[in-house]
């Protein structure tokens, strides 16, 4: 008959689908599962009805009102979007969505005096922001970096933030890649600075996002020194580090009572930094190694241990993709550490764990299920509870 229809228990009958309305004009916001889950469509409808306050269409009515004079008194999108973000994040937006319309709109008229006064004397000013963006996995980023990605009007990101990451970063801001690829030409950490500071200096602000931590093996101190003796703001948003995250999704504590008393965080690129190592000290027991970056110095980690007296059974795992879906998890001992990645063919990036407490992953591993054993336990130790390997 060509009539329109609707039936939400029959998607394959329907000429269109209604999605779940929150309505708080003129913002509304729609809600839909293509048919194929009403029930959790109308579960988080009732979430964001608790969660928007219910004058928020007069704050956006109000905003519109005011579109116009913002305008015509700041020049520039950024410096209008720093206003609104400060409208709608502060008192104003607290005196309307509280009834106090009036009020609200007194302040707002203030408030937009004075930054266009304030324009006139002095240009926007810039600021950087170190934030580390964690391992991967995009819930575990902390809410202030979350905030200021989605405020930043340049994105520096490094090579290893995920693409789940980065996809809520802040959809118009400039994003420029100035990751390190081994073998490919990059950017040296100089150039790398010196872009920070002058994009700072140019008035933008800038999220610095880096993997893991910018303040652990992340180089954020060497751009935090540049910021400084450029005279330029600046704030560090600490990340969850790899080894951290990675030994908690793979079921490895890095410190256990029975086990390891405390833990140590090395970097492994480049021959150079295995030369300057104090191996006596990594070589002793009841202590988890934490090596970053150091799936290419397998066999060196592994000969000067042993050269120093670290057991040639001592339990090792690499988690490879740690905290994403593609992680893996490959456990072993120390004797045959780079056969076991080749035979498993281990990649960059990887996390690798030596120490008592790799043994653990076995048992412990709770995020996915590529645990690979090489080779399995055999028996337990009567006295530590540890498998054999």
């Amino acid at each position: 008959q060509g009539i329109i229809s609707n039936d939400v228990d029959d998607p394959a009958a329907c000429r269109f689908i209604g999605p779940a309305i929150v309505d708080r004009s003129p913002v509304m916001i729609a809600i839909g599962s293509g048919g194929s889950a009403p029930v959790l469509v109308r579960m988080l409808r009732e979430q964001l009805e608790s969660l928007l306050p219910a004058r928020l269409g007069e704050l956006a009515g109000l905003a519109k009102r005011w579109r116009d004079r913002v305008k015509a008194q700041l020049a520039g999108g950024s410096a209008r979007r720093r206003f609104w973000e400060g409208i709608f994040a502060g008192p104003v937006a607290d005196h309307v969505t509280a009834g106090r319309l009036s009020q609200g709109e007194a302040l707002l008229a203030q408030s937009l005096a004075a930054t266009a006064e304030q324009s006139k004397a002095t240009p926007p000013r810039g600021v950087a922001w170190l934030v580390g963006a964690g391992p991967g996995d995009p819930g575990l980023l902390t809410l202030r970096a979350l905030q200021l990605a989605q405020q930043a009007d340049v994105i520096l990101h490094d090579r290893l933030v995920s693409e789940e990451v980065m996809a809520l970063t802040r959809r118009d801001a400039e994003r420029i890649s100035v990751g390190k690829k081994p073998g490919d030409p990059c950017m040296t950490q100089a150039e790398i600075s010196a872009l920070l500071v002058r994009l700072v200096a140019e008035g933008k602000r800038v999220c610095r996002l880096k993997g893991g931590d910018p303040f652990i093996f992340g180089r954020g101190g060497e751009e935090a020194e540049a910021l400084v003796a450029a005279g330029l703001p600046f704030e560090v948003v600490p990340g969850v580090t790899a080894a951290a995250a990675c030994g908690a999704y793979a079921g490895i504590p890095l410190t256990h009572r029975d086990h390891s008393q405390s833990v140590v965080l090395i970097t492994a690129h480049g021959k150079a930094s295995i030369d300057r190592l104090d191996w006596r000290s990594l070589a002793r027991d009841r202590q988890t190694l934490a090596f970053y970056m150091g799936v290419a110095r397998l066999a060196d980690i592994r000969s000067r241990l042993l050269l120093h007296g670290r057991a040639a059974s001592t339990p090792v795992a690499l988690v490879e993709n740690g905290t994403t879906p593609r992680q893996r998890v490959v456990i072993g001992q120390l004797a045959e550490l780079p056969e076991l990645a080749q035979r498993h063919g281990v990649a960059a990036p990887a996390m690798l764990f030596i120490g008592e407490v790799a043994a653990l992953a076995s048992q412990l591993q709770w995020f996915g299920s590529d645990s690979q054993t090489a080779p399995r336990p055999t028996r337990r130790d009567a006295t530590t509870g540890l498998a054999a390997w």
